[in-house]
């Protein structure tokens, strides 16, 4: 008799963490949308390529930011820039030396757009067209791996977002970081799994498997499809405003 008690209480625990999303609450977050991570001509292409392609990262971002242009949810990008000022750093992490060393993600200086076009740093072309469509928030960079540094929960803030979910590169590295920060910061966080990929080493080991350990223990967890439902159940366009509402009963 006392088991189906059990599975009940089980079934409400599951039905609360389920995030209630909407899209005057809810933003999306990509971090590291860019040629370096997810071309083929990226300088972390050979460690990232064979978990973009199982999880068809690029595909599934791109769904959500369209799906995102449809139903009105904001979307912002935290991008991964080094400027040559950054060259004076005196320590680094053991992956900050490999993007160091490898020249990952620079830019010519904080001021300046000349040979950005087609960089590494620069967007992913497929991505580019909504990224650069005049509303996405392109926030500060973040130098490290988390959002510390940049002004993302400002802007979050400012726009009364309470809730975020997140894709983009790396899992275990830039991803799971600002998914850390902002639950630290106080917002309710979901992971994209399917919209997001880590490297593989030779040494240090599949980035993507710790990262989703990780996300378990930290967020809910998402694919892309159960992204888009949750989006289009909630479509801006389904919300009449105040406006329209005064409007049809005049």
């Amino acid at each position: 008799m006392a088991q189906p008690e059990h599975n009940t209480q089980h079934a409400t625990i599951e039905e609360e963490k389920t995030m209630k999303i909407h899209w005057q609450d809810t933003a999306i977050l990509f971090t590291d949308p860019q040629n370096e991570v997810l071309s083929e001509q990226g300088g972390a292409w050979q460690l990232v390529r064979d978990s973009v392609h199982e999880n068809k990262t690029v595909e599934n971002m791109e769904r959500i930011f369209q799906t995102a242009r449809e139903t009105g949810f904001e979307v912002f990008v935290s991008p991964h820039y080094y400027f040559p000022t950054d060259d004076g750093w005196q320590f680094r992490d053991p992956l900050g030396s490999v993007m160091h060393e490898n020249h990952l993600f620079a830019r010519t200086g904080a001021l300046t757009l000349d040979g950005f076009s087609g960089s590494g740093a620069d967007w992913l072309a497929r991505l580019k067209p909504y990224i650069e469509d005049g509303k996405t928030v392109v926030v500060s960079p973040h130098k490290i791996y988390g959002p510390e540094s940049n002004d993302l929960i400002l802007q979050l803030r400012k726009r009364g977002i309470g809730k975020v979910i997140v894709g983009g590169m790396l899992a275990n590295m830039c991803v799971e970081s600002h998914v850390r920060e902002l639950v630290e910061q106080g917002f309710d966080v979901a992971v994209v799994k399917d919209a997001t990929a880590g490297p593989r080493h030779p040494v240090w080991g599949d980035g993507y498997e710790a990262a989703l350990i990780n996300f378990a223990y930290l967020a809910q967890v998402m694919t892309t499809d159960e992204v888009i439902g949750a989006m289009s159940e909630r479509s801006a366009r389904t919300i009449s405003s105040p406006l329209e509402t005064i409007q049809s009963h005049s």
